[in-house]
């Protein structure tokens, strides 16, 4: 008898172990790349997961082969559910893990360790007050970074996500690395990727060779050490000799990873996206309300999921904005 296909496994081979699921469109901040300057429609909060949706849809991802879930927004903390949604999902066999911009993250403290999130995410696209509240819109600098080193002092994993974009942070790079010298904490730089209405052109992208450049640059060779990345890791890790933490580059867009992309992505209105980079999604909601199967739509999305960034495999078709216009703002995907 012939062997079925996985439900989490594509055409290329690839299983997907790791499922991203955004909580909420709304965010406290307003940043750039992620929103546009004029707002997204959002959907109305019907049309939203309840929390119950959220951990009966996962624990059909996990039933499959999910073994790590990571919450993001929007800012997920803003959710007024949050402490009923971590403790449900906590419950599963999973790694459970979470993005924010850390600006309430204080407030949260007690209820994340108590539900075993340890791996926090921290948005953070520049160190100098003027410029983070230019890219947020918001004047929250100071709250963001005392929480960044709160949770250090907690004992939190935290990793910083820098989105590199040419002529507004590029010259941080090195402040950002040099912030891990004291930290055991893991700065991410991220190539500026192209969303609906964030304006991306290849023009304002800081690539993987132009960090790597800067970093010859500041630092000697033999101080300079390559990491071992982790299974179906998105980054080419390193570190400096003697610092505490660690730098890493996401290189989507120059030297994208999709050989190993093991993620899929949940948006808050219950849409299954099965690459970043894909204007095609898939309502998993609509049908679980009606009471019926959502794994052939599982099935069916993930085995439609090409091999490389959407489909689009070269710079030339990337740089066309009719294929990927189409795409949401990042707010409304998930980060």
């Amino acid at each position: 008898m012939k062997n079925e296909i996985p439900v989490l496994q594509d055409l290329h081979g690839r299983d997907h172990a790791y499922l991203r699921i955004s909580l909420i469109e709304r965010c406290n901040l307003r940043c750039s790349y992620c929103m546009p300057a004029e707002g997204v429609p959002l959907s109305p909060k019907s049309h939203l997961m309840t929390y119950e949706e959220i951990y009966d849809i996962a624990k059909i991802f996990v039933k499959h082969g999910v073994t790590k879930i990571r919450l993001t927004g929007g800012e997920p903390l803003i959710r007024k559910d949050i402490p009923v949604i971590l403790e449900q999902l906590s419950s599963l066999p999973v790694e459970l893990s979470i993005t924010s911009n850390a600006v309430i993250i204080d407030k949260y403290i007690d209820i994340l360790k108590k539900n075993g999130v340890n791996n926090i995410n921290v948005s953070l696209d520049s160190l100098n007050a003027e410029k983070f509240k230019h890219i947020t819109r918001r004047d929250q600098f100071t709250k963001v970074y005392n929480n960044i080193l709160l949770l250090v002092k907690e004992g939190f994993n935290v990793k910083l996500n820098a989105v590199l974009m040419k002529d507004f942070n590029e010259d941080e790079i090195i402040d950002f690395i040099h912030f891990t010298k004291d930290l055991p904490i893991a700065v991410r730089f991220i190539e500026f990727m192209p969303f609906d209405g964030n304006k991306w052109d290849m023009s304002k992208m800081v690539s993987y060779a132009d960090v790597m450049q800067l970093v010859n640059a500041a630092f000697p060779e033999k101080d300079i050490e390559r990491l071992t990345d982790a299974p179906n890791d998105t980054s080419k890790n390193y570190k400096i000799k003697g610092y505490q933490g660690s730098f890493a580059i996401i290189s989507s867009v120059t030297n994208p990873f999709c050989d190993s992309c093991n993620r899929l992505r949940l948006t808050a209105n219950g849409q299954l996206k099965n690459c970043l980079f894909s204007s095609g999604e898939s309502d998993l909601l609509t049908t679980l309300r009606a009471g019926n199967s959502i794994e052939p739509i599982i099935q069916k999305a993930v085995q439609a999921k090409f091999k490389v960034r959407g489909g689009m495999d070269t710079l030339k078709k990337l740089q066309e904005p009719k294929l990927h216009n189409n795409n949401r703002s990042m707010i409304t995907i998930g980060g």
